[in-house]
């Protein structure tokens, strides 16, 4: 999510690092390589400076020991960033140190820009989701304690990323690969007043306590969720947060009229944001996208509408580099490009030879005109006869008299392409 990034970055100011949390994957054997290439992700594609602050031994939390200096981090930072991991691992750890304390009170008192992404997204809320333990391990589904950083801005939620996520295929994966009858039955251990808050793949939700606003950016939607029922709200929307906390509490009507503005005019910036890493309003995916091009323009083809088939030609063209300008590394960009170098070859043959054979578009012509010139020749009008066919022969016809008849030919085909309809004169 370059460009949500860069516009994160743009708003920051006054004095403080900018800190990346290495925690939610802190127990992984290769966490340094990762944390090397997430500040190099953020130096080379955002222009943003880093630093780590490390997954701190168990045994130096406490005291004036690295735990407290990652704590001061935290707290004096003006940009911090979390991401994929596990959210019961960077659960735990982050309330041993009780580094949740500090980010809940950078967003209390809107301090900075706070993105919590992926894995470190399920840690937001009063609840959170243990997803490796239920999805992988087979663990019962049940809510670990959260950090709750959003109730401090009225907004009792569960956060769940990657709401809808489809790559178990044959199997439900959706809800942060929960699956509909997980969520269901989780659903009911939630507070009355309280909601899932459902954040799609390549969306983000920001929210900017200098302006009370909620934008949903992306090319997904957020969904409000309680007890089954749902309220979408796209990307590019824009609402007030006391909307959202209405939404929440369920004394929002289920249909709202919200209030909507395109995510590149919008200008609040600023203070506490909760962001993710997650889906897309239309194609949720590149290859979605893609497929879905391919199927209208071989519609369009199957029509000869040549103009619709040059119309999904250019709109793939803009789709795949809106998705390669939001994207570090190539995520398909090369294979959709071969498709559309695909369609432009087809176009342009279609073009070369007509869309329509001639036997479709000019037989219904000739067909009149040799009956016509038949007569004539038979009535001895042999000028007139060939008037006729040097007409045809201006428009690229040939006639070829025979014994049998007259054969005609469209001139400006290949020898291979040249069908010949025939009609007796």
């Amino acid at each position: 999510m370059v460009t949500l990034h860069r516009e994160l970055v743009a708003h920051l100011g006054g004095d403080g690092d900018a800190v990346i949390l290495e925690t939610p994957y802190g127990f992984q054997v290769n966490r340094d390589d990762i944390s090397a290439r997430a500040r190099e992700y953020f130096r080379r594609s955002v222009g943003l400076t880093t630093v780590v602050a490390p997954d701190t031994p168990t045994d130096s939390i406490s005291g004036d020991g690295d735990g407290a200096r990652v704590r001061d981090m935290v707290r004096r930072a003006q940009w911090v960033f979390s991401g994929p991991g596990s959210p019961s691992y960077a659960l735990s750890r982050w309330h041993t140190l009780r580094l949740g304390e500090i980010l809940r009170e950078r967003v209390a008192r809107g301090h900075g820009v706070t993105v919590m992404a992926s894995a470190a997204a399920c840690t937001v809320g009063f609840a959170a989701l243990p997803v490796y333990e239920v999805y992988k391990a087979g663990h019962p589904p049940a809510w670990l304690t959260g950090l709750d950083l959003l109730g401090a801005l009225g907004l009792p939620v569960a956060v769940i990323p990657h709401y809808d996520n489809a790559e178990g295929g044959t199997h439900d994966t959706r809800f942060c690969y929960l699956g509909e009858p997980r969520l269901a039955a989780l659903e009911h251990e939630l507070p009355d007043e309280s909601a899932v808050l459902g954040i799609d793949e390549h969306t983000a939700v920001i929210i900017d306590l200098g302006t009370s606003l909620v934008r949903v950016w992306g090319r997904g939607v957020m969904t409000i969720r309680r007890r089954g029922a749902s309220v979408l709200v796209p990307g590019g929307t824009t609402l007030p947060l006391e909307q959202l906390r209405d939404l929440v509490a369920g004394t929002e009507p289920a249909v709202v009229p919200l209030p909507r503005r395109p995510a590149e005019t919008d200008e609040g910036a600023g203070a506490a944001r909760h962001a993710t890493t997650a889906g897309t309003g239309g194609a949720a995916t590149l290859q979605e996208a893609v497929a879905a091009a391919e199927l209208r323009f071989d519609s369009a083809q199957g029509a000869r509408d040549g103009g619709t088939m040059a119309e999904v030609a250019v709109e793939l063209e803009s789709v795949i580099a809106a998705w390669s300008a939001d994207m570090e590394e190539d995520q398909g960009g090369d294979w959709a490009r071969t498709v559309l170098h695909g369609m432009i070859r087809r176009l342009a043959q279609a073009a070369g030879r007509g869309l329509s054979e001639p036997e479709h578009t000019l037989g219904q012509i000739l067909v009149p005109l040799l009956g016509l010139r038949r007569r004539l020749r038979a009535d001895g009008a042999y000028d007139l006869a060939d008037e006729v066919r040097e007409a045809l022969a201006a428009g690229g016809v040939r006639l070829l008299d025979t014994a049998e008849g007259s054969e005609w030919r469209w001139e400006e085909e290949t020898d291979d392409q040249q069908t010949g309809s025939r009609s007796q004169a």
